[in-house]
């Protein structure tokens, strides 16, 4: 892909202040975007994104966005299409895991994890695409969970992440005649805050991976970068997995 082949183009990514989010957000600025980025509890981290992206030449801004709460995630897509003019790449990143017994699995948590893996995707997307030309771009960040749950106490969220594909199959349908594309990219094991590299997660998988180690965050970014770029025009309704062959 050229450089700076999203130029003139505005990006959301949600939950885009650490780990995949974040990397996602600096590539997508790397490649010409301007971005804006959600955050909900952590403003330090949601700043240094910003900062690294300017310090680059790009434009970025961050929005504290809760994305359990649907006013607050159309608030953030409002947000971002009055700072930067409009929308054209959304990157459904946020996301949370709480793991447990399918029959210890309280009512709450149950209600969080859709409220942000779900509800917050659905909305999100709605009313990213009131504000969408031809050309746009909706990417959602899943889970291989989808296809091969490797431990238990994980029933809830793969519940959630499959949700997700399945609404991801659908859209075509919707907006393709807008000319509007969406893709599904489902990172494998990751070293990311929630899933650390050489934490409690990975004695589990580390030997399922093919490659023999645990994926980086700017691996997952470049898939993404290039569902988001000109050359994937043709690429819609697909369930991408880059996982070092994990579930191969």
């Amino acid at each position: 892909m050229s450089p700076q082949n999203l130029h003139g183009k505005v990006a959301l990514v949600t939950g885009g202040s650490r780990s995949i989010g974040a990397a996602i957000a600096k590539r997508l600025a790397s490649d010409g975007a301007a971005v804006a980025i959600t955050y909900h509890g952590s403003p330090e981290k949601a700043a240094a994104v910003v900062d690294a992206i300017k310090a680059e030449g790009g434009r970025a801004v961050a929005i504290r966005a809760d994305a359990g709460d649907a006013a607050a995630v159309r608030a953030a897509v409002t947000e971002t299409v009055r700072t930067f003019g409009g929308i054209d790449i959304l990157v459904n990143n946020a996301g949370i895991a709480l793991g447990g017994a399918i029959d210890e699995i309280t009512e709450a948590d149950y209600n969080r994890m859709i409220a942000v893996n779900v509800t917050g995707v659905f909305v999100a997307t709605q009313e990213a695409v009131r504000n969408m030309k031809a050309g746009g771009r909706v990417i959602h960040i899943g889970s291989s969970m989808v296809r091969y749950a490797a431990f238990p106490t994980a029933s809830l969220y793969t519940l959630t992440k499959g949700a997700v594909a399945g609404f991801n199959r659908s859209l075509v349908r919707d907006l393709g005649p807008r000319g509007i594309t969406v893709n599904t990219v489902h990172p494998g094991p990751t070293d990311t805050d929630m899933n650390p590299d050489g934490g409690p997660v990975s004695k589990i998988v580390g030997p399922g991976l093919a490659i023999g180690r645990y994926g980086k965050p700017d691996e997952i970014a470049s898939v993404v970068a290039y569902l988001a770029s000109p050359e994937a025009g043709f690429v819609t309704g697909a369930d991408i997995v880059a996982d070092g062959g994990f579930t191969a």
